[in-house]
C-alpha cells in the first residue's frame, strides 16, 4: 500500500522529492530532467509569492512531466492496463495523454492527493476552475528559465506584473491558440473553457469595481459629529461629478 502524500510528514515528503528526482534521471531524457527541476524551481518561486504548501508544489512540479517521453504504444498499453479512459481527442491528437498517465503513476506509485493529480492532468490544457496549484504548474512550465524564446519571455514578464489569471489568459490568446491555428491542429477544449471561465470572472469583477465606482462618484454620503456620536445625512446625488463618470466611458 503507498502512503498517501496527505499522511507524510514533511520529511518524508522532501525523501519523495528525492526518490522521485531519482526516478526521474532514469526515466527521462538530460533535456527533459533539467526542464522538470528548472518548472520546479519556477514553481516553488510562485508558491512562496502566493503563500501556498511549497513541498506540495515542488513535488508536483517535478512530477508533472513523469510520462512525457513514453511511446505511443507505451501509452496504448499503459493506458488499456490502468483502466484509463483515452477519448476522442487522445486519439487524434495526443497532446494531453502524457498528462492523463502522468497523473496516474503519481497517485499508484507515489500517492500524490487527487488536486496533484489534477493539476498533472490539465497542465498542457488548463481548465475551467482552476486551483491555486493547477496555476502555478500550468504557468511554470511555461516560464521556467531553460524556456527560450519571446513568447516565454513575454510571459514572465506579465507574471512579474500581473496575476496568475492575467498570465493564463495571455499565453492562452496570444500564444497557445495562435500556435495551434498556425499549425492546423485542434484545440483542446478544456483550453477554450479555462480561458472563457477565467475571462468572464474578470469581466464580472470588472463591472462589479465600474458599479461601485459609479455609486460613489453620483452619492456622497455626508456625516457630521453631533454629541458626541456620528450620524449621517441622507445621501444626495452630485451632478457636480459627472467628469469622473466620464472617465469610466459610461
Amino acid at each position: 500500500m503507498v502512503k498517501r502524500v496527505y499522511q507524510m510528514s514533511e520529511q518524508e515528503k522532501k525523501e519523495l522529492l528525492k526518490r522521485i528526482d531519482n526516478d526521474l534521471k532514469k526515466t527521462l531524457t538530460q533535456k527533459r530532467y533539467l526542464h522538470s527541476i528548472s518548472t520546479m524551481k519556477k514553481a516553488q518561486e510562485l508558491a512562496k509569492k502566493y503563500s501556498q504548501d511549497e513541498l506540495i508544489v515542488m513535488l508536483t512540479a517535478l512530477t508533472h512531466d513523469i510520462a512525457k517521453e513514453m511511446t505511443q504504444q507505451e501509452y496504448t498499453k499503459y493506458a488499456k492496463d490502468n483502466h484509463i479512459r483515452l477519448d476522442w481527442f487522445d486519439k487524434i491528437q495526443g497532446m494531453a495523454v502524457h498528462g492523463k498517465i502522468g497523473a496516474n503513476i503519481a497517485r499508484t506509485k507515489y500517492g500524490f492527493t487527487r488536486e496533484m493529480q489534477e493539476a498533472i492532468l490539465y497542465h498542457t490544457t488548463a481548465r475551467a476552475n482552476m486551483t491555486m496549484l493547477d496555476k502555478i504548474i500550468f504557468l511554470a512550465d511555461k516560464t521556467e528559465e531553460l524556456r527560450e524564446g519571446e513568447s516565454a519571455e513575454k510571459l514572465r514578464k506579465v507574471l512579474d506584473e500581473g496575476d496568475l489569471d492575467d498570465a493564463i489568459l495571455y499565453d492562452i490568446d496570444y500564444y497557445t491558440i495562435p500556435r495551434i491555428i498556425e499549425t492546423n491542429k485542434l484545440i483542446h477544449p478544456n483550453c477554450i473553457y479555462a480561458r472563457n471561465d477565467i475571462l468572464a470572472r474578470k469581466l464580472e469583477s470588472w463591472k462589479s469595481e465600474k458599479v461601485e465606482k459609479i455609486i460613489n462618484i453620483l452619492f456622497q454620503p455626508n456625516s457630521y459629529l453631533k454629541k458626541g456620536k456620528v450620524e449621517k445625512n441622507e445621501s444626495r446625488f452630485s451632478i457636480s461629478r459627472w467628469p469622473e463618470l466620464k472617465e469610466l466611458h459610461i
